[in-house]
């Protein structure tokens, strides 16, 4: 058979194999990330949440939480699937923290509870997809990361200083003059970035200056506590009320930074975490309806581990942390759809992106030597569509099973078209003949 003839007969197939085979692998313009959002939650940690989703690290099997550590004998509490939407509030201040770590055992979990007089069983429970389907439906579609952490051990007040500055800002609560480090918004104003920080239910009146001091509106929105920020009218504002990040949406304003502070839908125990994580998802909708959506990344994470188990113990970087992991869901266009992202973050991952994306300059060593979340995009790939998370759990058909059904029926038409192309050549005999053959013969 000469090559012309044999050509002929194959075109049809190789016809095919050009148009599906490098479609899904071929390189492509980069795309770009104009504006980020970042919603902080607060209080749990990534077992508490997602310690039972399929792919993750989650909680390993024949755990038990003795109720003392100093005890050699004594009672232990297995994790268990909490039924109500809500918990008593655990103490998760650095004591406890460490506490639970012991010295990297992770047992201490419930003691550390019971050592505050604190009946603590309960920080061993869970949720799940059947509690919190909208935020594992935005898990199954988009990037989920069960390896970040929260940047200090203990509560809200030194890891939002992180969030912000990549430093703790000096510990026990807010200084009685404020604090004075550089942050990520000193560095967009001096690149002419645009940013806001957005907080819900804001109060103007309530910043470090009233007392106490450690109101939480001040603790989680960590610019009112920077005299700065508070005394220079074009800097206050960019602290705004949340109502104005859908304005943003709705006028095609949404500046290239936004960080959204929640209030009394924050998840912080005792607060309904099914009110939480339907708060966070409405951030995330409402930006997937809007224009900027195509060149968006949307960051789901929370404050601090607050009290609850997680069974990774975290690495150590410097004396501040890291602390235990927290949920953290990575949303675009360009996310890796459908994974599990092991990468090691914390918050200061976001400020890395945030500095690499708009080229301005570290904040302290720990931002200039984190991961950046952008491991968590390709932006090679064909944009995503929107998907708007469900109310129920499971999800749709996961993306990875879409992609093993479009390549099985691109095979089975190669394969119908090699056939034809035989036919063609030889006829249905000599065809069948030829396909029959062994290697050996």
């Amino acid at each position: 058979m000469s090559r012309a003839r044999l050509l002929r007969a194959l075109a049809p197939a190789l016809v095919i194999g050009f148009i599906f085979v490098p479609m899904s692998s071929a390189a492509s313009a980069p795309g770009r990330i104009d504006h980020l959002v970042v919603v902080m939650q607060e209080n749990h940690t990534f077992d508490n949440y997602f310690g039972t989703f399929p792919g993750a690290d989650g909680i390993p099997p024949g755990v038990c939480q003795p109720r003392s550590i100093d005890s050699a004998a004594g009672d232990c509490v297995k994790p268990y699937h909490i039924t109500a939407p809500r918990t008593l509030d655990p103490d998760h201040q650095k004591a406890s923290a460490l506490r639970a770590f012991h010295n990297g055992d992770m047992d201490g979990f419930v003691a550390a509870q019971y050592e505050r007089n604190i009946k603590g069983d309960f920080v061993m429970g869970y949720w799940d997809g059947r509690d919190l389907p909208l935020y594992w439906n935005l898990a199954t579609d988009y990037v989920l990361a069960d390896r970040f952490f929260s940047s200090a051990w203990g509560a809200s007040q030194t890891n939002h200083l992180y969030w912000v500055a990549a430093q703790a800002g000096g510990h026990g609560g807010v200084p009685e003059k404020g604090f004075d480090v550089p942050t990520i918004f000193d560095r967009l104003e001096e690149a002419g970035v645009s940013w806001k920080m957005y907080i819900q239910n804001y109060d103007p009146k309530v910043t470090f200056r009233a007392n106490p001091r450690h109101n939480p509106q001040v603790v989680w929105a960590p610019l009112l506590a920077f005299p700065r920020f508070l005394d220079t009218p074009s800097l206050l504002a960019h602290i705004v009320p949340l109502d104005e990040y859908f304005t943003d949406l709705e006028s095609g304003t949404l500046p290239s930074v936004s960080y959204v502070v929640p209030s009394g839908a924050s998840e912080h125990p005792p607060g309904n975490v099914t009110v939480g994580q339907a708060f966070g998802a409405s951030l995330v909708t409402a930006l997937m309806r809007a224009k900027e959506w195509e060149s968006s990344l949307a960051v789901v994470t929370h404050d601090d581990w607050g009290g609850y188990y997680d069974h990774v113990p975290p690495p150590r970087v410097d004396a501040d942390g890291y602390g235990f992991r927290v949920p953290a869901i990575l949303i675009s266009p360009y996310a890796r759809a459908g994974t599990v992202d092991h990468t090691v973050y914390d918050y200061t991952s976001i400020l890395r992106f945030i500095e690499d994306n708009w080229k301005v300059n570290p904040l302290t060593a720990r931002d200039a030597t984190a991961n950046s979340i952008a491991a968590a995009l390709d932006m090679h790939q064909v944009p995503l569509a929107p998907r708007f998370p469900e109310r129920t759990y499971p999800a749709p058909v996961a993306p990875q099973a879409t992609t093993r059904l479009v390549l099985s029926l691109t095979y089975a038409a190669v394969a119908i078209l090699l056939v034809a192309g035989l036919v063609s050549l030889f006829g249905w005999k000599r065809s069948w003949l030829l396909l029959r053959r062994r290697p050996s013969e």
